[in-house]
């Protein structure tokens, strides 16, 4: 999930993400000479051979663009058959679909014997995601999925790679808000935003620039616990990602709308927007009723940060 840093990935900009303790988990074994994974949480079954050729429509074009990847970085021809499970909501903006090709990558690297270091990991599972889908991803999901760890958010700059892990006030409860409305990110305007911003649109141009500082003020704020700051970030952030970017929808404005009148203090789309979820910030002594206030329209979360398996 992303604290802040919208749209800036893969412009090489500065994001704040940070792993919640949802999942997604694929087990199973290897053997045989094709990748089969099965699903009930995506429904079916998805068949691709050692070269990555498979499926190219749903969750099994994804699975088969990781598995092109890793045989070009090398990984042993063995098959595998396992079972893709978890929590994370699909559709949710919440990075689904980049912890599904890191928990895939981790499943056929143990498989079939390739080590990645974290960094090698991410840039293969955001190449891959890439690949399959057509759409001019970032790195902002898969980072989250393989860098982040409890108690922090994780500042990545998306053009050198270089990150730091920031801690998260203990006072501060972290909330996302479901505004119930689902999309695909390739059937959205995201790529369209991608090349209006590398035509050097105003407004997008505008709104990286300004994320980008965002992003810096969001971390002085946390590390000096400024929960006004952070109001004010969320808001200038909310406000850019609806006007300058044209992402938000009115069923996010009116989620983040209502997060605030229930008692948050700080409150903005995440994810890539048209629809998904809104983080909330609260004081904790008080992030029981917020949700409370809010799940007679909503499904609530208080997530907290925590770690990626080995």
């Amino acid at each position: 999930m992303n604290v802040i840093g919208e749209h800036t990935d893969y412009a090489g900009g500065l994001v704040l993400p940070m792993a919640i303790e949802r999942s997604v988990a694929v087990t199973g074994e290897s053997g045989g000479d094709l990748v089969r994974l099965r699903s009930d949480r995506f429904v079916g079954t998805a068949v691709v051979d050692l070269e990555g050729n498979g499926p190219t429509r749903g969750w099994g074009r994804r699975a088969a663009g990781v598995v092109a990847e890793l045989d070009a970085l090398g990984r042993s021809r063995v098959g595998f058959s396992g079972v893709v499970s978890g929590d994370l909501p699909a559709g949710a903006g919440l990075g689904s679909s980049g912890a599904f090709g890191v928990a895939v990558a981790r499943a056929l690297c143990a498989a079939g014997g390739l080590e990645l270091d974290p960094i090698e990991l991410v840039l293969a599972c955001r190449r891959a995601e890439e690949a399959a889908t057509g759409v001019p991803c970032g790195i902002l999901d898969q980072a989250a999925a393989v860098l982040g760890r409890p108690d922090r958010a994780l500042l990545l700059d998306c053009s050198t790679l270089e990150h730091r892990l920031v801690p998260l006030p203990g006072g501060i409860a972290v909330l996302v808000v479901d505004s119930g409305v689902r999309r695909e990110v390739e059937d959205t305007a995201y790529a369209q935003r991608s090349l209006e911003l590398e035509a050097g649109h105003p407004d997008r141009v505008r709104h990286v620039e300004t994320e980008n500082e965002r992003v810096l003020a969001a971390v002085e704020a946390l590390e000096r616990d400024d929960r006004p700051a952070l109001g004010e970030l969320f808001a200038s952030s909310q406000a850019s990602l609806r006007d300058d970017y044209e992402v938000s929808t009115p069923e996010l404005d009116l989620v983040v709308e209502r997060a605030l009148e229930a008692g948050a203090f700080a409150a903005r789309l995440t994810g890539a927007g048209f629809g998904g979820c809104v983080v909330a910030l609260a004081e904790a002594s008080h992030a029981a009723d917020v949700a409370a206030a809010l799940s007679d329209h909503y499904a609530v979360d208080v997530v907290r940060a925590g770690a990626p398996p080995p």
